[in-house]
């Protein structure tokens, strides 16, 4: 497991804090709701770096809240409210307390990233099989559901298969949890590429509610959760052009930086300038997607 090095959170009064991930940190409030603060941390490779990415934890929160807008007619969402303590006003968002299910959901338009690596080993992605001649970047024939299961903070979650799924919630939530996915990707899908993006991929989180409904929780449809690529500048057979952290990946892989991933030490502070390039990018798919000025 890698060392997270996640900072303390802060004390947000008349919330108890619960737990801290990569980049969210969550709260419980005297109403018994809980209180998801997004902060500006980044994280590559399972490391949280020391530098942080100014507005992104802003940016996150508006893009989901926008999101779960577009998404309102297919699934209901956890969220209550925006009216938030002052101190992480315009990061946070108030929601319900939700059961969660212990899948990674993720729904996979374009090969690439794991899935390209598992297609090269296999012929397969999570026991799909896919045409042989497949580049990376290529657009599939129809969206996959390429489940994962949600690892311990600090390892990677691994690629299963559908039936892996179903022996872990059973035949009819495994049904419900793929469908879904595959619903709210191929609206998202259709309301980017209007938008002049490509939604390569996308990992999505549910819960069951008090009454048992299915509800879609956590962040939804960021660049931390996608891959977003410019559609003008698609081309299979390469590393697409993206509206995420890659900047943040490529930089700590270069020679610049001076780290070796094998070493298991975590990769040095950024750069003012790639925090500056990542930040412009956050914002970019922000006002892209959107149509809103942040």
């Amino acid at each position: 497991m890698a060392d997270l090095n996640i900072p303390e959170a802060p004390v947000i009064p008349g919330a108890t804090h619960l737990h801290s991930g990569k980049v969210r940190d969550l709260y419980v409030l005297e109403s018994g709701d809980l209180l998801m603060v997004a902060s500006d941390r980044i994280s590559i490779f399972d490391f949280v770096l020391d530098s942080t990415i100014p507005d992104k934890g802003e940016i996150l929160t508006r893009m989901s809240l926008w999101w779960f807008d577009q998404l309102s007619g297919v699934v209901a969402n956890h969220v209550l409210s925006t009216d938030v303590p002052d101190v992480v006003r315009g990061r946070a968002v108030v929601c319900r307390k939700l059961d969660m299910y212990p899948v990674e959901c993720v729904a996979r338009g374009y090969l690439t990233g794991s899935g390209l690596v598992d297609y090269r080993a296999t012929g397969e992605v999570c026991g799909v099989a896919l045409p042989p001649g497949l580049e990376d970047g290529s657009r599939l024939d129809a969206a996959i559901f390429t489940p994962a299961t949600k690892a311990a903070l600090g390892d990677h979650d691994e690629n299963v298969s559908y039936a892996a799924v179903v022996a872990e919630v059973g035949a009819p939530v495994a049904e419900r949890l793929r469908d879904l996915t595959l619903e709210v990707y191929a609206r998202a899908e259709s309301i980017a590429r209007e938008r002049g993006i490509v939604l390569a991929d996308t990992k999505l989180e549910f819960g069951a509610d008090h009454d048992g409904t299915m509800v879609l929780g956590d962040e939804v449809l960021t660049p931390d959760s996608s891959r977003f690529w410019p559609a003008d500048q698609w081309q299979p057979g390469r590393t697409q052009p993206s509206y995420d952290k890659q900047i943040v990946r490529n930089w700590a892989l270069s020679a610049e930086s001076g780290w070796d991933k094998a070493s298991g030490d975590a990769p040095p502070p950024l750069p003012p300038e790639v925090v500056e390039r990542t930040r412009a990018r956050y914002v970019e798919a922000y006002e892209l997607l959107t149509g809103e000025t942040f």
